[in-house]
């Protein structure tokens, strides 16, 4: 068990700030992370996983604990379906190619996205019309709650128990999904019907729908390594049918999604944020992306309050222009 003092965070966070931790400590066992936790019983906790979807603003006066358990192992596998054990600490992205390389159906759309397998489950990752909840079955913790269905798991638009309730009550170690190994291709999110398209594929397969996303993904979002970033800072919000066909009379192209809720419509928060002007406008060494007005980025030297700052008045300009609460997705610490 080695714990590191003073420990600079900039390699662990996408945004790439230069924020500190008081203590840091890598797990990669349950036992690992059981001891550090006992010899640091009255410290302030954070789990760390890929650090894509977190805003440091100030140094952390506690310790970090970053996972790092590894390891995929098939625990059934039938005809036309397979469940895999994940451990919480192996990289999305990764994961997502390991699936569709494998011919499990599900999670192409999911292709890309940055962070860890135990960060998906957490803030229940989608896009394209895919959540991870859909293929999620049982969750395991370091908890006094060991395992949790997926009911149990109380998963919501970027949302789950994990979430709600104090993190630091216990820590994923891993996830077991169940996938269908037959596609069922969602093609009626962005451009992914465009770019098969384009390419002249009339009958898509997994494949073919993973390497769109990734073409896209690629082309719209700007890569955490070369400019810093949380992708999505702000969740797509929920309003009113009634306020969005009164928006329309002055907005006759505002996009939108169907909800369950037949009285809601979903309305795309970069789209909102563009009509407000803020797409690729700069502020010193912060701003919004030029291509993607969700992304707020740190170019270089940037600082996590001045980035916290500009997304409120984004915020605020929302709001006062289409009277819509923007909620943000990236936790702010």
């Amino acid at each position: 068990m080695n714990i590191q003092q003073n420990f600079s965070l900039q390699s662990y966070n996408t945004f790439g700030l230069d924020i500190k931790a008081k203590y840091f400590a890598t797990f990669e066992t349950e036992t690992e992370l059981n001891q550090i936790l006992e010899k640091c019983a009255n410290i302030p906790k954070l789990i760390l996983g890929g650090g894509s979807n977190i805003l440091f603003t100030q140094n952390f006066e506690g310790i970090i604990l970053y996972n790092q358990i590894k390891g995929i192992k098939i625990e059934d596998d039938f005809d036309d379906s397979v469940i895999v054990n994940v451990g919480a600490g192996e990289n999305w992205a990764d994961f997502v190619a390991y699936a569709v390389k494998n011919g499990y159906c599900g999670i192409e759309n999911l292709a890309l996205i940055p962070g860890t397998v135990g960060a998906s489950v957490i803030q229940n990752i989608g896009a394209y019309g895919v959540e991870v909840k859909d293929f999620v079955k049982n969750v395991y913790t370091n908890g006094k709650k060991s395992v949790y269905n997926n009911i149990d798991c109380k998963f919501g638009y970027r949302d789950s128990v994990f979430k709600q309730e104090n993190p630091k009550q216990s820590v994923i170690l891993s996830v077991t999904f169940h996938f269908s190994k037959k596609p069922h291709l969602k093609l009626d999110y962005g451009d992914i019907r465009k770019i098969l398209q384009e390419s002249n594929i009339e009958n898509p397969t997994t494949k073919d729908v993973f390497d769109a996303i990734c073409h896209i993904r690629s082309s719209k979002l700007p890569n955490p390594a070369e400019i810093g970033n949380a992708g999505s800072f702000f969740k797509n919000p929920e309003i009113n049918r009634s306020h969005f066909e009164f928006l329309k009379q002055n907005f006759p192209q505002m996009p939108f999604y169907p909800v369950e809720n037949p009285e809601k419509v979903k309305v795309p928060a970069g789209w909102l944020i563009e009509k407000a002007g803020w797409k690729g406008k700069k502020i010193e060494n912060i701003g919004v992306h030029e291509k993607q007005a969700l992304v707020l980025v740190n170019y270089g030297g940037g600082k996590g309050i001045d980035i916290l700052n500009l997304a409120n008045q984004i915020e605020k300009s929302i709001q006062e222009m289409f009277d819509i609460s923007l909620e943000k997705e990236v936790n702010i610490l």
